[in-house]
């Protein structure tokens, strides 16, 4: 009997669809049609942009997170077999569909945690896109991927970086990673230039075009800590194993150096899709029309070390990986709210690592925490950072 060529195809969940990651993935799977389709969409709150993904892809399900939103989508897919339910709780029912194949966790911070849980232990292989939730809690993350013999496939260009890199090595053993940063808008300043910079600012970011949050997190470099932490677990590495080197070009997106002094390094245009795809496809690279990479366009590569005396943010996230525990939550949950607050206008560019800071230095340290001590160290340090902002907003406002 002859199998049915829709039936080889890998059926996704997208977890974030309408984000700047969901969005690209559905790029990728509009071009590699007849590789993949579309089983699950999820949105938060763009319930407009998740109605017309729906009615693009045609997929199994959708689930808009903001119940208030559930209406506008029910009714405008109402007319297909589009199932459609609501709330945080039915992706993660959602999420262990046995027409799933594989599902690519793209929602943003510690919201991505609980539908990930609920992912692997459905067996379900992992496309991360939320390096949060690795941050948060890697090792019950680790923990139950090796429990439910899950595989986590890296997205974020770094960590495919390192990924791709260290195929074919088998068991040789690593010396020590390298993951490149762009420097963000404000590579080489110094304080005095920070002073002045708006929300605008932060958010032109010379190379990728990304969402708000992480964005900002690449301006203060705090996305370049959030990774080592992330690099940590996928790569199980030791702190002092994972440095970070300026990379203003973005084309050599991070490197591996062995034991034996030998360095590899995945190069490519910073595009997402790439790493999208390599993914959704392991292990096969699937041939694409993204633009090429052409040295006589680059002919400098240059590199830099990282600032973290005027970028304290990639200090703090590096002190959290080496203290390990719960700080890493301590400094994600803290830093999700500070970030929000400066989007807000609440807070100045230099004055948010001192409000994660003390959020670090005020939250209980919990060594060995469970995943219930997580859900409560998230949920004390929002409450904090938020009255800190409040308490001192008349501070905040004004640089260092």
């Amino acid at each position: 009997m002859q199998s049915n060529k829709k039936d080889l195809k890998k059926k996704i969940a997208i977890l974030g669809s309408t984000g700047s990651i969901g969005c690209q993935a559905l790029e990728v799977i509009t071009e590699q049609s007849e590789q993949f389709e579309v089983e699950v969409l999820t949105a938060n709150n763009n319930a407009e942009l998740l109605i017309e993904q729906a009615l693009k892809y045609k997929p199994n399900t959708v689930v808009i997170c903001n119940e208030e939103k559930y209406n506008t989508v029910f009714s405008k897919l109402s007319s297909t077999d589009i199932k459609v339910f609501t709330g945080i709780e039915a992706i993660e029912q959602v999420v262990a569909s046995e027409t799933i194949n594989i599902v690519l966790t793209a929602m943003v911070g510690f919201s991505g945690l609980k539908p990930t849980i609920a992912a692997i232990q459905a067996g379900k292989s992992i496309a991360l896109a939320n390096k949060e939730t690795l941050v948060v809690a890697g090792n019950i993350i680790t923990e139950l991927a090796i429990k439910h013999n899950v595989k986590i496939y890296p997205v974020d260009s770094e960590h495919s970086a390192i990924y791709q890199c260290l195929q074919g090595e088998f068991q040789n053993p690593i010396e020590k990673i390298i993951l490149t940063a762009s420097g963000g808008p404000f590579r080489g300043k110094d304080k005095s230039f920070l002073k002045d910079i708006s929300v605008k600012d932060a958010l032109n970011h010379p190379n990728w075009d990304m969402g708000a949050k992480i964005t900002i997190d690449s301006a203060s470099l705090m996305n370049k800590g959030l990774e080592m932490i992330e690099a940590k677990w996928l790569f199980n590495l030791k702190p002092e194993q994972i440095d970070v080197i300026v990379h203003p070009q973005s084309i050599i997106h991070s490197i591996v150096q062995f034991t034996d002094g030998s360095m590899k390094a995945q190069m490519g245009l910073p595009d997402m899709k790439l790493p999208i795809q390599y993914a959704l496809a392991y292990p096969q690279r699937l041939k694409n029309e993204f633009k090429r990479f052409d040295f006589v366009d680059y002919p400098n590569l240059t590199f830099e070390k990282a600032d973290s005396e005027v970028f304290k943010n990639l200090e703090l996230a590096k002190q959290a990986m080496i203290k390990g525990g719960n700080m890493p939550c301590i400094l994600n949950a803290a830093n999700e709210v500070i970030v929000q607050a400066f989007l807000d206008e609440k807070i100045s560019f230099l004055n948010m690592p001192n409000a994660i800071e003390e959020c670090m230095q005020e939250i209980e340290f919990i060594a060995k925490p469970t995943l219930e001590d997580y859900f409560n160290t998230d949920k004390l340090t929002r409450t904090m950072a938020t009255k800190i902002v409040e308490a001192k907003k008349d501070v905040f406002l004004h640089q260092n």
